[in-house]
């Protein structure tokens, strides 16, 4: 089938690249020169593991091809995907500009039958919204479907190729038999397509990023609470993990969520519901939990240098809102290291993929480091706010030995509790074992 997909970020790409594998033929269109180029000339412009193998191996194949413009895009494309940024506004809601912008340019320029897919994360309505928009100058029929994305960054193209279902939220029995021949080749192996109307496709979206990040949230607050009375948070876990009712996953505690999804995704359907006259109580505390979490080894940090952090080196590792992405928006480690540079401390960074855009924000106000070990030198304390795989099981010695304070700050619990008392460390974790300092 002939793809068009509007928007080459995380989505788009990752949407396009995968589409293209399975024997489509994908037009990518997106408005910036310069990306595009690089696309054309095979260079990917995030990081998300596996996306590169199937980038050159789909450019190569002539599937996947990249333009700057939106006419030659509608043109090529049965199915029009719109992947396009639906950023927060001030007021917390998804801002719909991009998206009715180009409906609007879509509605226009069509000469034929389409289908125009939401695959971006949008409010309840928006389909609704496209199609007044798009119906306002078309000349042809088409539809509109609503397809939201179920993609884990670190995970996205595995999720994209094995995904455990499908939405298709649509009400014409054309563009829906499109979108299963679209989708079959992905769940071969039985997980399903579901099919529903265009607002509760929307809706699902929501409602499925607002429970995980409530579940993180909660399992935080126990983790907090555990540090009050003794209880040790890696214990409850796993009692509560293995009631199959509540699960193992999305139980770890740590220093918050962050990401383009979770923060963005509840503020929007909070506002949602206040326009609806509707409170949602449960996701106001989410919020006010989760902006609390990210800083809350800073008190602890403080504590510790008698709350003189005045010139002490602070080394950081993981920059990224979680691993495997460079993605660093509402990364937790944005808030510790912003608290931390406002108490007066100096900060030595590493991350394996994020640099380049906390150097984008942060500029000369941070050193950067070439390797996880080199950010410890001269450092009166470590602290982790991501867990790549590389911080797991680091040379404790060498820390010992380049630390000036055999002191850990950590911000995802990485390390045995046990271990670290038998290598000499004073280490701050969230929820298990109370540290006197």
């Amino acid at each position: 089938m002939k793809i068009t997909v509007i928007g080459t970020g995380y989505v788009g790409l990752v949407t396009g690249t995968c589409l293209a594998e399975t024997g489509n033929d994908v037009l990518c269109v997106d408005i910036d020169d310069e990306k595009v180029e690089k696309m054309r000339n095979g260079i990917v412009p995030i990081y998300e593991p596996h996306l590169g193998v199937l980038f050159d191996r789909n450019i190569k194949a002539n599937r996947l091809k990249f333009t700057t413009s939106l006419t030659e895009g509608l043109e090529h494309g049965l199915i029009v995907f719109l992947a396009l940024p639906t950023p927060e506004d001030e007021d917390g809601a998804a801002d719909l500009s991009y998206v009715l912008n180009v409906a609007e340019e879509i509605g226009k320029k069509i000469q034929t039958y389409k289908v125009i897919v939401d695959k971006s994360t949008v409010p309840v309505g928006t389909a609704d919204k496209v199609k007044a928009v798009v119906g306002k100058n078309a000349k042809c029929s088409f539809d509109v479907v609503s397809n939201p994305e179920f993609l884990r960054e670190g995970f996205a193209v595995d999720d994209f190729l094995k995904p455990e279902r499908i939405i298709i939220g649509s009400n014409s029995e054309k563009a829906n038999a499109m979108m299963l021949k679209l989708y079959s080749p992905f769940v071969r192996s039985g997980n399903p397509i579901i099919v529903m109307d265009e607002r509760s496709a929307e809706l699902t979206k929501y409602a499925a990023n607002a429970f995980l990040a409530t579940k993180i949230t909660f399992m935080n607050e126990i983790a907090n609470f555990c540090e009050k009375v003794g209880a040790d948070v890696d214990k409850v876990r796993a009692g509560m993990g293995s009631d199959s009712r509540i699960g193992k996953r999305f139980l770890f505690p740590g220093i918050g969520y962050g990401g383009s999804c979770f923060p963005k995704d509840v503020k929007a359907l909070r506002k949602a519901g206040l326009d609806e006259n509707y409170d949602f109580k449960l996701l106001n505390s989410v919020i006010e939990v989760n902006d609390t979490q990210k800083t809350i080894l800073f008190p602890k940090i403080e504590a510790y240098f008698n709350g003189q952090l005045t010139d002490k080196r602070i080394a950081v590792w993981g920059l990224a809102f979680k691993p495997e992405t460079d993605d660093i928006r509402e990364a937790p480690s944005i808030y510790m290291m912003t608290s931390l540079l406002e108490a007066g401390a100096k900060l030595t960074v590493f991350d394996p993929e994020a640099m380049p855009n906390i150097k984008k924000q942060f500029g000369k106000n941070l050193d950067y480091a070439s390797s996880m070990y080199e950010a410890l030198e001269n450092a009166d304390a470590l602290l982790i706010c991501a867990e790549w795989s590389i911080f797991r099981t680091p040379d404790f010695q060498r820390i010992k030995e380049v630390l000036k304070t055999p002191v850990i700050f950590d911000g995802r619990n990485l390390f045995n509790l046990d271990d670290m008392d038998a290598e000499g460390f004073t280490y701050v974790s969230i929820g298990r074992k109370k540290v006197n300092i």
